[in-house]
């Protein structure tokens, strides 16, 4: 079977269902169709694209809400001599489907299968690897100067949307765009409005006619004449602004130098070809604003877009079910602890970018509102909003996962670290995260973070001591990181608040010969270790201030360390301990396991755990070596 391409057969997604769609390989043949038959095509790629993500599980809703506009898109513009790049990435499953990778979906996210966002390395027609928010804009607008610089002649579009939008990264981007002669095109797909059929047909008509060559040659036509004459432009130039902002949103659009067109119906096929039609002939910066509804067509997941966001499997006909009697999550036990805490403190407030479902805030929202902020997709601003709350003597919680942390490093030393402010870093999805891949693990986190002055930063093992970490964190009344991993905790979590001393850990279990330092998650399957070789395990719980006297103790009477980190091995907790044996002149043999170094591609977490030797029987197996044992 093929790494990229293989999966289950046809048949096993009821074939005989798309009749259409079975004879879609690559985008030509897409546009080998009359136009007629688009509408059918649209209707099987939908059926398609839930049928697919309810056995496999993935992102849903907001595939169900591009499935016109990725159709469009494929039909109108050369593909892939002319390059799209797909925001965040998570709406692609159309596009994959219509891109050669039909079959693959029964592979979707699973090990050795087919990413749930694009990749360069996966198709040609993947022209940028995304998965973080609101980069589409920057990479289009370096496509298309990289074309100017080669005489190249191609388009250049970015699919963003709504809440991408929210990001700095995002206008800075269209900033530069605005000033430079080059053809791109914005789409921004958003989601969160709604079109009455009187409005739409409006806005639908005007989309048309302002993206037509008519308008544009007479404009272009206009602003050279009239701009002989002192004032006359400017005049003309608010008039227009004027007339087409009664209608359109296009004020701040047009004042970054684009052309703004729409808004128009992302599921009217009958409004989209010809716009994007006449876009395509169009010179210079072009901004379509595009109506789009998340799960359209799947009644459940239009009625419940946030819980048809990312689903596991499910019965399309039935729909998603609740787990009862499931083990919480660590997301779960964050989200009780800081409404237990914001019950006790008034100086508590909740922060989120835009992840207030993922991490676990959504009863904190509703029980505080006025102490939940949502600050969009703006990680930068979450870190500094966050200690400008810290400076005024309240005691901000900044749930944020730790892949996201990374875009807010600066404001993390700057603007938190150097004044020593109060800011608890609450890091979701420390470690391998599953089938979201590469992109999302947790993997750098312990690096730089305990790289920082004035940041204490731990891990827990179980639900209890994340619980207690977190309390500690708070009262700490400095910087502190609590990082934690996806999925069900271990353990049962007190509910009582308890401090924990602070870089202090234990040993869980005595042992001879080797000990093994676990750090966070990892004590699970150390201890598992530990049985097999009858070592000593120590739960570390610090990485940063490190317990220097445990290990220092622990080196005296053991002839081998073995340190074990979810997280990658170049730069963090081993390696905080072999510089605190060096320190401390301790000449001692450290094994340090870990994350390689490369990305950790997609999959089940616990096969991927292994696939890197860091289950139980993993660890053993390295210690063994270690030892010389067979």
């Amino acid at each position: 079977m093929n790494a990229i391409t293989g999966g289950l057969p046809h048949d096993a997604y009821n074939a005989s269902m798309y009749e259409l769609l079975k004879t879609i390989d690559d985008p030509a043949q897409l546009r080998a169709l009359d136009r007629k038959q688009l509408r059918q095509l649209a209707d099987e790629l939908r059926a398609y694209v839930l049928e697919a993500v309810s056995k496999t599980g993935g992102h849903l809703s907001s595939n169900l809400g591009t499935v016109e506009l990725t159709l469009a898109l494929h039909y109108i513009f050369e593909t892939p001599e002319d390059r799209i790049v797909w925001d965040v990435g998570h709406q692609t499953y159309p596009h994959k489907i219509l891109t050669g990778r039909r079959e693959a979906m029964a592979r979707l996210r699973m090990l050795d299968g087919i990413s749930g966002f694009p990749r360069r390395a996966e198709s040609k027609y993947d022209t940028f690897g995304t998965a973080h928010s609101s980069t589409s804009i920057s990479a289009a607008l370096g496509m298309a100067v990289a074309a100017k610089l080669k005489n190249e002649k191609r388009h250049c579009i970015a699919v963003i949307g709504d809440g991408a939008m929210s990001a700095g990264m995002a206008y800075e981007a269209m900033n530069n765009a605005g000033a430079m002669d080059v053809d791109l095109l914005v789409i921004l797909n958003d989601n969160e409005m709604s079109i009455s059929p009187p409005v739409g047909a409006l806005t639908n008509y005007l989309a048309r006619l302002l993206s037509g060559r008519i308008y544009s040659t007479a404009r272009r036509a206009s602003e050279h004449l009239l701009k002989r004459v002192p004032g006359v432009w400017e005049l003309a130039r608010r008039a227009e602004e004027h007339v087409k902002g009664m209608v359109t949103p296009s004020t701040l659009f047009e004042e970054f130098g684009f052309n703004y067109i729409g808004p128009i119906d992302g599921h009217d096929l009958d409004a989209l070809l010809p716009t994007l039609q006449n876009i395509k002939k169009l010179k210079g910066p072009q901004f379509l604003h595009v109506i789009t509804r998340k799960g359209q067509g799947y009644k459940l997941a239009e009625d419940d877009p946030i819980a048809y966001h990312g689903p596991g499997k499910f019965n399309p006909a039935e729909g998603l079910k609740s787990v009862s009697g499931a083990k919480p999550t660590y997301s779960q036990i964050f989200g009780d602890w800081l409404c237990d805490m914001a019950a006790r403190d008034p100086r508590v407030v909740g922060i989120t970018p835009a992840m207030r479902e993922g991490s676990g805030m959504v009863r904190y929202s509703e029980l505080y509102p006025e102490r939940y902020f949502d600050v969009g997709i703006a990680e930068q601003h979450a870190v500094t909003f966050a200690a400008g709350i810290a400076a005024e003597g309240m005691r901000p919680v900044l749930a944020i996962y730790s892949t996201f942390l990374q875009r807010g490093y600066d404001q993390l030393i700057h603007d938190v670290a150097i004044q020593n402010l109060p800011v608890l870093f609450a890091l979701d999805r420390g470690g391998l995260v599953g089938g979201d891949g590469a992109t999302h693990n947790g993997a750098f986190d312990f690096a730089y973070l305990r790289t920082v002055p004035n940041l204490t930063v731990m891990a827990p093992s179980d639900a209890n001591e994340c619980r207690q970490m977190l309390y500690t964190g708070c009262e700490l009344g400095t910087p502190a990181a609590v990082r934690y991993p996806r999925g069900a905790a271990l353990g049962e979590a007190n509910p009582d608040m308890s401090l924990l001393p602070v870089g202090k850990g234990e040993v869980r279990r005595e042992g001879k010969r080797v000990a093994i330092l676990a750090f966070g998650a990892m004590l699970k399957p150390a201890l598992e270790a530990g049985e097999a070789l009858d070592a000593t395990v120590a739960n570390m719980r610090f990485v940063k201030p490190l317990d220097a006297g445990l290990v220092r103790e622990l080196a005296q009477r053991h002839e081998l360390l073995v340190t074990v980190e979810e997280h990658q091995v170049m730069g963090g907790a081993g390696s905080a301990v072999c510089e605190s044996l060096s320190r401390h002149g301790i000449d001692r043999r450290v094994v340090l396991l870990g994350l390689p170094d490369r990305f950790i591609d997609h999959g089940d977490p616990a096969r991927l755990l292994v696939s890197v030797g860091l289950d139980g029987a993993g660890i053993a197996k390295s210690i063994r070596s270690a030892l010389g044992q067979a």
